[in-house]
């Protein structure tokens, strides 16, 4: 990969042709389909860097968009065009599901049309005194209400002139809220988490041709006591749904105490040269692969039962660029991969920041194209 890395403000940032980086946003988790057109789409999550009293880790709960870039190459050149989807509070709606913001987009076609699955939240406002979640703040409160929308377009030109039609609920919603302190809405006591606990996010949507249903696959937050993601999934008929959750954990590696391995962001897809299914995901705790926040790869033959792959790590957290130089990276993350007629991987676009982003408010997130075969 050619690139430079460069002081900005108080970070640092690659410049490459294979890095989508946009003056006074964050940029983060893109998704990238191949069109009619012959070009190659982006659909991505971006909000405003620089606002008083901002933050990555804060703004992004309370300021996602989703904007559209498009190039002519799969793994460089990508030009943002505009944002395509607000929260609906920008226009009037605050009651929606998703009004506060719009997140982490997953962009695929099936049969000819386009579907973009991505995240929602909103804030239902101060939770009452002597609730559960009586000492939430508004970030917290937006971030526990997070859901799975999509939305059907025939065409990036529908898209960009607002033709289509706004999911008015969620694709999908938590079961159980379970939490031992500070939560919306909780679940009444002794209630047991399921794989869709407190908020569905993240989602991957692909057709299994042995069953000639869709599965998506989600991410849902668990308390043992401290945070971990763990997965589940849903099934339908149609990339609209609806789509039924089931109730056993995937990709459902264990620590050594017992209890699952903290992971996230997982892309999923069906490789027809190998007659199996592949994930990849982030391994928060190193049990998947041996090194803490990687990316690692399991495999499944209908889906639902996973096993590590023989070679388990994906990625490291580095980029290598094209002098040799290896660039060690703080995140890589939100991983989509664009998948051939084979259902084998050729680009990944990973979101990114040299160092630490969450405290920053200087834009220094990027979302990187990452060639995965030899040229």
């Amino acid at each position: 990969m050619k690139g430079q890395v460069v002081d900005q403000l108080e970070s640092k940032m690659l410049v490459s042709p294979s890095v989508l980086d946009i003056d006074g946003y964050f940029v983060w988790g893109g998704s990238v389909v191949k069109g009619k057109d012959g070009k190659y789409h982006m659909l991505f999550s971006l909000w405003e860097s620089g606002m008083e009293d901002g933050s990555f880790v804060k703004n992004w709960v309370l300021e996602s968009k989703i904007g559209y870039a498009v190039s002519d190459f799969p793994d460089k050149d990508f030009e943002f065009k505009q944002i395509v989807l607000k929260g609906a509070l920008h226009d009037g709606n605050e009651a929606a599901w998703d009004a506060q913001m719009v997140h982490n987009p997953h962009l695929k076609e099936f049969n000819g049309n386009y579907y973009l699955y991505y995240i929602g939240g909103r804030d239902y406002g101060q939770e009452p005194v002597g609730s559960t979640g009586e000492n939430l703040n508004k970030r917290s409160r937006v971030q526990q209400s997070l859901c799975t929308g999509v939305i059907e377009f025939n065409s990036f030109e529908d898209l960009l002139v607002g033709r289509f039609e706004r999911p008015s609920a969620p694709l999908l919603e938590p079961r159980t809220r379970v939490k031992p302190n500070n939560i919306l809405n909780g679940s009444p006591a002794g209630t047991v988490a399921k794989p869709d606990n407190i908020i569905v996010v993240n989602p991957s949507v692909d057709y299994n041709p042995k069953t000639k249903e869709y599965f998506l696959f989600f991410k849902g937050n668990l308390y043992e006591p401290h945070w971990k993601g763990a997965h589940g999934v849903a099934l339908g008929k149609s990339p609209l749904g609806p789509f039924v959750p089931r109730d056993e954990f995937i990709f459902d590696v264990r620590m050594p105490d017992g209890t699952i391995a903290s992971t996230e962001d997982p892309y999923v897809w069906y490789a027809k040269k190998y007659k199996q299914f592949y994930a990849v995901v982030k391994d928060f705790s190193g049990q998947l692969t041996g090194y803490k926040k990687t990316l690692a790869l399991l495999t499944s033959k209908d889906g639902i039962q996973w096993e590590l792959a023989e070679n388990p790590l994906f990625m490291k957290r580095e980029l290598p660029l094209s002098d040799g130089q290896i660039l060690e990276v703080d995140r890589l993350e939100r991983p989509q991969l664009l998948i051939d007629h084979r259902g084998v991987p050729t680009v990944m676009y990973a979101a990114t920041s040299i160092g630490n982003v969450n405290p920053k408010n200087d834009g220094s997130s990027f979302n990187v194209q990452i060639s995965l075969i030899k040229k």
